[in-house]
């Protein structure tokens, strides 16, 4: 049975916090360091949710993508909400540790996780990290699909693949427009159009669009842009790390219980498709693009449901 620190070195090696960016918080927010560790869960958000299913499963250790306190705190009071984290934890003798920044430019990263649950083939980072002699590290991925699609078909196969959410899946562009490759970030992704156009890429998927950079880039060019849920596309990176995680496992002989939560904890809870009668130009969404019924939880449920950690 490993010790706390025998995890969190294995972890560190997978996602040095040293590669990190400088504002952001990552690596270990609290734990005993002796500590046995039996029981790992890996979700993206370190919310009450989490840190209730982690106590459910008995799990010493949560490992999430998400900092519990990016800009740092004054107090850990179980009168604010974060505090009761820290307490749930703490009382129940659970571990927690994040892989943000450092885990989006790994090898494999996050972008490799989203790239894989849509069966895109990698061809390169798309902000690559220069420290890296092998140029595999870096920031976002530039992939080819197996065969050309519409921007419309994409965009279906994302909604399908990807966690449901409330969003759902949003296109900019033409909608019948060949996509032959595609630039993928996880998470936040619109300070990186001028890397995306630089790539020459005819689509860029991403996570949380806004108006004005959108705007800019379809008059920039025929770029094709989807946009999903930000949770739903970091999601697939907690089955990546809890599949690496288990390799080390097994290597190590520590027999550990690796979990993934399905607890959709996008803060979006529902989603109303325009009824408004007033006459528009611009052509409406398919329908059939939202036809499709992914396969994982949907949002309405909210449910938590652990499975083994090894990918689908």
């Amino acid at each position: 049975m490993p010790r706390l620190s025998d995890v969190l070195a294995a972890l560190d090696a997978l996602w040095p916090p040293e590669r990190a960016e400088q504002w952001d918080a990552v690596g270990t927010v609290c734990g005993d360091p002796d500590a046995p560790v039996t029981r790992v869960l890996f979700a993206v958000d370190p919310v009450r949710e989490i840190a209730d299913e982690a106590v459910d499963l008995g799990a010493e250790l949560i490992v999430t993508h998400h900092p519990l306190y990016l800009r740092g705190t004054t107090t850990v009071a179980a009168s604010t909400f974060k505090g009761r984290v820290v307490h749930t934890l703490i009382k129940h003798d659970i571990a927690l540790h994040v892989a943000h920044t450092n885990a989006d430019t790994a090898d494999p990263g996050v972008s490799d996780a989203l790239a894989g649950a849509l069966d895109l083939r990698i061809v390169r980072p798309l902000v690559p990290d220069p420290t890296d002699p092998h140029g595999r590290r870096g920031l976002g991925r530039v992939c080819e699909l197996d065969r050309p699609a519409t921007l419309r078909d994409l965009a279906a196969r994302v909604a399908h693949r990807l966690p449901a959410t409330a969003q759902g899946v949003r296109i900019a562009g033409d909608p019948d427009a060949l996509v032959r490759t595609v630039a993928v970030s996880g998470g936040s992704g619109d300070s990186l159009f001028d890397q995306v156009r630089a790539a020459g890429v005819d689509a860029f998927l991403t996570a949380d669009l806004r108006h004005h950079p959108v705007s800019e880039a379809t008059q920039h060019s025929p770029l094709g842009l989807i946009d999903a849920a930000h949770w739903a596309t970091e999601w697939p990176w907690c089955e990546q790390a809890a599949a690496q995680l288990d390799e080390i496992s097994d290597r190590h002989g520590w027999d550990l219980r690796v979990h993934v939560s399905k607890t959709v904890t996008d803060p979006w809870t529902s989603h109303f498709a325009p009824t408004s009668t007033h006459p528009v130009t611009h052509p409406a969404p398919n329908p059939a693009t939202h036809s499709s019924q992914p396969t994982h939880p949907t949002s309405a449920s909210r449910a938590a449901v652990d499975t083994p950690g090894a990918p689908n």
